[in-house]
């Protein structure tokens, strides 16, 4: 006997007015709700979405593992599916969607998810099958991890299944938005890291760390494979942990400054 459920599509934004469309057009047809978090956005984003007619709640961020457990907690079915605002739906992940949608089997469903880098599809440097669990029962999983990297932790003895068609990733439209991030993200770790009792070690961690993500993401994940854009992502990926650890010794100092 068919089991077919009805599924709450969540999205946090915080000023996506470029990107938020695009993922909610995705959504036509899949999700029987749409519920946006959105964190007091100052473009369009609010507009926007008010157009779609979803609904939408702004909610103070605190974090996102922390602002994706409260979109959770607003959806009005168990069954949800969780995207960015920077994300949007293959045809043929739809039609994967529909079929889970039908005949629900497992606790939750992983995808696939490809990102489109400055306008070029990258299928190496880590980047793919970059597999995301998105589509779950909300009773028996919640957002985990270490923020900004979050991720959804299942319930022991869950089943999870794996959809075909790929999770569409527009998170990079310029070099320039990529630097951003990286510099707002190795912001986050740091002080995650900080937070947890971490301690950066100048050999290890800012000057081996950065040299051994290139090589691994240019050469062992093929990177080279992808041109241009890979040696880009490479590099901007050993500068990302760069960073992160320079600014967790920053923290570190700063500690002690204040403890003397």
């Amino acid at each position: 006997m068919k089991n077919s459920v009805q599924i709450s599509a969540l999205v946090i934004t915080y000023n996506e007015e470029n990107n938020i469309e695009r993922c909610l057009n995705s959504l036509d047809g899949i999700a029987d709700e749409i519920v946006v978090i959105d964190s007091f956005s100052t473009d369009r984003t609010a507009q926007v979405c008010k157009d779609r007619g979803v609904e939408f709640v702004q909610h103070l961020f605190e974090g996102h593992i922390e602002q994706k457990n409260y979109a959770l907690s607003r959806a009005s079915n168990d069954h949800v599916l969780s995207l960015d605002a920077d994300e949007a739906l293959s045809e043929e992940l739809k039609q994967s969607i529909l079929t889970a949608k039908q005949n629900w089997e497992d606790d939750g469903y992983s995808v696939n998810r490809l990102t489109d880098y400055c306008g070029k599809w990258i299928r190496h440097c880590g980047w793919y099958p970059d597999k995301k669990l998105r589509l779950w029962d909300r009773r028996k999983g919640r957002w985990g991890g270490v923020n900004p990297h979050d991720h959804v932790i299942m319930d022991k003895n869950c089943r999870v299944g794996h959809l075909r068609g790929d999770l569409l990733h527009y998170s990079y439209p310029t070099i320039k938005h990529h630097v951003a991030q990286i510099d707002k993200f190795s912001d986050i770790a740091a002080r995650a890291a900080y937070q947890r009792g971490r301690r950066a070690n100048i050999l290890l961690d800012i000057c081996l760390n950065p040299m051994l993500t290139f090589f691994k993401k240019y050469f062992l994940k093929l990177g080279f494979l992808d041109g241009y854009e890979g040696f880009v992502i490479s590099i901007s990926t050993a500068y990302g942990k760069f960073l992160k650890y320079i600014k967790l010794r920053e923290l570190e100092k700063r500690g002690e400054i204040r403890a003397s």
